[in-house]
C-alpha cells in the first residue's frame, strides 16, 4: 500500500504556527512565504513578526532569536492567535524562548542537528530537552533538517555555506505539506527573486520540495491537516502589512488631492519600511527624503507643506520626541502635515523591535505651550490605509498637523486587504488663494472651519510672513499683545475641537447598552473584539468599542460610555487612554495594563472581563 494513502488528513478551522530560529535562519522570509501561500489559497490570515533587537547577536544566543507567527483560518479572524498550535524551532535558543507559548499537546518540530552540546550551552540548557522529558506535554518531532537539506543539494556546486542557507526552505516545505499549503507561490517567488542566480534558485526550490516530500513519505507524521478556504466578502484582495498600508494610503491621498507627496524620515525601527515602500512610487510623483536626523525630517516636511505638497513624515516614539519642537512650529504656522508614529517599547531606546502603545499622551499633550493638534490611531494593518487618508483629509481641510498612531504589532503584521475601487474614493478638495484674492488676502484670516488660507509661495500679491513667534490675528504680523495671544490660543484649540464635525460616531460592537463596555484604541482591536464577542456568546451583556479618533474624541463618546455599568480599557501602556477618558467624561474606567512588548492575548482580556462581571 502506498505510504501516502496510509496517512489521514484532519480538517481544522484555524491554526497558529510559529517559525523561530537564529536571526540568520530566514524565519521572517519563510513565514512571509507561508502567509502568502495561505492568502492565495483563500484563508484569512493574521501575522506577528518578532525581531531581535540586536543587529548581530551571537549565533545561537537567546538574544538572537527571530520568530514569525501566522494564524490562518477558514473563518474571519482578528489576531495572530493566542496559543501556538505548531512551532518549528531551528535551534535550542529558539525552542527555549518560544516553547512557553505552545499549547499543551501542540506540535513541536525541531532541527535535531542543531542540538549539539555547545548549542545547548549557548541557550542555557543544562541537559538536552529532547531527551530529558521536559517536553513530554508536546508532540515533538525530531527532524535532521540540516543533514537532509545538505543531502538534497549535494550534487549542486554552490558550496556548503550557500547550501546551509537553504535549510529554512526545507523547513517551509515540510510545514507546507503538514498543512496542505501549495508550493507554487513560493516557487514563483524564488524564481523571481533569484532569477539572475539560477543555481541559488534551483537550490532553494530543491530544498523546498525535499522538505515537502519528506513529510509526505516519512513515517514520522501520521496525519496532515487541511484548513478550508475562508468565506471572505467578495472583492479583490492582497496581503499587506500596516507599514505598507500607510504608504499606499499616503500615495492615494495625494492622488485624491491632485498634489505631489513628500515624505521625509530618519531611519528608525519599526517605521523605516514606510520610507522604503514610498521610495518605490516615484512613478506617482512621490519624493522621499532620508534626513540626517529627526529634526531635519520634521523641518523639511513643514517646508514641503509650505510649498504646497502633501507632506508627511514617519518615526517611532523616540523620534516623535525629537520632532516635537518642529511639530509645535507646524501648529503655530498652521500648516497641513501628517506625522506617522509607529510605536514601540520605551522609554528611551527601550524595546526597539517590540510593540507598545505608550505614546498616546506624548501625541496629545507632548509639546510646549498650548499646542493642540489632531490625533488618529489605526486599529489593524489594513485600517492603516484608511486612516492615512483620513489624516491627509483632516490636515488639509483644517490646516493643522495630524499625528497618526500605529504600532510595531500592526506596522509589521499583515492581513488580507480589500483593494478599493479608486473611483469610489471621495476626492480631497484643496483650494489655494490666487492673485485675484490679493486685495483681500490675510494669511491668518479664517474660513468656516477656522482654517487659514493655504497660500503658495510665489503667488503674485500673496507674500506673507509665517514663523514660530505668535501671530497677529488676521494679518499675521508678529504680536506680543496678551489679548491677541489669548485669542490665537483659543482659536487654534477651537479649530481642533471642531474637527469632531467631520469624524464618524463611535460604533459599538454588540448591544448598545449593558453591564460592561470594553473600550480600546490602536492595535488592541482584534483581541478586544474577540474577547468581548466570546463573553457575549456565553450570555454576558458585554460589548466593545474602539477609538480611531483620539483628539478630538467622537461626539457620541460620552453617550456610549454612559450606557454601560462598567467600562474596561485594556492598553499596552500604564493606562494613558484611561486617564484621558476619566478626565474628559468623569467615568471611573477600569484598566487592564500590559507593558511586555507583546500584544494582548484574547484569553487575557476575556479573563479580565469575566472577573469584572463576577
Amino acid at each position: 500500500m502506498d505510504t501516502l494513502t496510509k496517512k489521514s488528513v484532519q480538517q481544522l478551522d484555524e491554526v497558529a504556527i510559529r517559525f523561530c530560529g537564529d536571526s540568520g535562519d530566514g524565519m521572517q522570509l519563510v513565514g512571509t512565504q507561508f502567509t502568502n501561500a495561505s492568502a492565495i489559497f483563500g484563508n484569512d490570515v493574521s501575522t506577528l513578526p518578532d525581531f531581535p533587537a540586536e543587529i548581530r547577536a551571537p549565533a545561537g544566543s537567546l538574544a538572537g532569536v527571530s520568530g514569525f507567527q501566522i494564524n490562518f483560518s477558514s473563518r474571519d479572524i482578528h489576531t495572530p492567535g493566542d496559543r501556538v498550535n505548531a512551532m518549528i524551532a531551528m535551534n535550542p535558543a529558539a525552542l527555549r524562548t518560544n516553547i512557553k507559548d505552545v499549547e499543551v499537546g501542540g506540535i513541536v518540530i525541531v532541527n535535531d542537528d542543531a542540538f549539539s552540546k555547545s548549542d545547548l550551552q549557548k541557550a542555557g540548557y543544562e541537559s538536552n530537552p529532547l531527551e530529558d522529558g521536559s517536553l513530554s506535554k508536546y508532540r515533538v518531532y525530531r527532524v535532521p533538517i540540516t543533514k537532509l537539506n545538505n543531502e538534497a543539494l549535494k550534487d549542486l556546486n554552490i558550496g556548503a555555506k550557500a547550501a546551509g542557507r537553504c535549510k529554512n526552505f526545507y523547513a517551509l516545505g515540510l510545514v507546507a505539506w503538514l498543512y496542505s499549503r501549495p508550493l507554487e507561490p513560493t516557487i514563483k517567488w524564488i524564481q523571481d527573486k533569484f532569477g539572475k542566480k539560477p543555481e541559488i534558485a534551483e537550490a532553494n526550490i530543491r530544498a523546498l520540495k525535499a522538505g515537502y516530500y519528506y513529510g509526505e513519505t516519512a513515517e514520522l507524521f501520521p496525519t496532515s491537516f487541511r484548513i478550508p478556504r475562508a468565506k471572505l466578502a467578495p472583492g479583490r484582495y492582497r496581503k499587506l502589512t500596516g507599514n505598507e498600508a500607510v504608504a499606499l494610503g499616503l500615495v492615494t491621498a495625494a492622488e485624491l488631492a491632485g498634489k505631489p507627496l513628500f515624505y521625509a524620515s530618519y531611519p528608525i525601527t519599526p517605521a523605516s519600511d514606510i520610507l522604503h515602500q514610498l521610495s518605490m512610487y516615484k512613478n506617482f510623483g512621490v519624493k522621499t527624503f532620508q534626513a540626517e536626523d529627526e529634526i531635519a525630517a520634521m523641518a523639511s516636511t513643514l517646508g514641503a507643506a509650505f510649498g504646497g505638497a502633501i507632506a508627511a513624515t514617519g518615526t517611532s516614539g523616540p523620534g516623535l520626541a525629537l520632532k516635537m519642537e518642529a511639530i509645535g512650529l507646524g501648529v503655530m504656522t498652521e500648516l497641513p502635515v501628517v506625522i506617522v508614529d509607529v510605536q514601540r517599547g520605551g522609554p528611551s531606546t527601550g524595546l526597539p523591535t517590540k510593540t507598545e502603545q505608550a505614546d498616546l499622551l506624548q501625541a496629545v499633550c507632548g509639546r510646549n505651550g498650548e499646542c493642540p493638534l489632531c490625533v488618529l490611531a489605526a486599529r489593524s494593518p489594513a485600517d492603516c490605509f484608511d486612516m492615512a487618508i483620513w489624516a491627509v483629509r483632516i490636515a488639509t481641510k483644517y490646516m493643522v498637523p495630524v499625528i497618526l498612531l500605529t504600532d510595531g504589532y500592526i506596522g509589521n503584521g499583515a492581513e488580507p486587504w480589500v483593494i478599493p475601487d479608486p473611483e469610489k474614493l471621495p476626492k480631497i478638495e484643496i483650494k489655494h488663494p490666487t492673485s485675484a484674492d490679493a486685495s483681500s488676502f490675510l494669511p491668518y484670516q479664517r474660513n468656516e472651519h477656522l482654517a487659514r488660507p493655504w497660500a503658495l509661495p510665489g503667488t503674485p500679491g500673496l507674500a506673507h510672513r509665517i514663523g514660530g513667534i505668535e501671530k497677529e490675528d488676521g494679518a499675521g504680523h508678529i504680536s506680543y499683545d496678551p489679548l491677541n495671544h489669548q485669542k490665537m490660543v483659543d482659536l487654534r484649540a477651537k479649530k481642533v475641537a471642531g474637527i469632531v464635525k467631520d469624524i464618524p460616531p463611535l460604533e459599538v460592537n454588540g448591544d448598545p447598552q449593558g453591564d460592561l463596555l470594553v473600550l480600546g484604541w490602536g492595535g488592541t482591536y482584534g483581541a478586544l473584539l474577540s474577547a468581548a464577542s466570546r463573553a457575549r456568546a456565553e450570555g454576558h451583556r458585554v460589548s466593545s468599542a474602539h477609538l480611531q479618533f483620539l483628539n478630538p474624541f467622537p461626539a457620541n463618546t460620552g453617550d456610549v460610555l454612559s450606557r454601560f455599568k462598567k467600562v474596561l480599557i485594556p492598553e499596552l501602556n500604564g493606562g494613558q487612554l484611561r486617564k484621558l477618558i476619566r478626565a474628559e467624561y468623569l467615568v471611573d474606567a477600569i484598566g487592564l495594563d500590559k507593558v511586555q512588548g507583546k500584544p494582548f492575548l484574547i484569553s487575557e482580556v476575556y479573563e479580565k472581563i469575566i472577573s469584572l462581571l463576577k
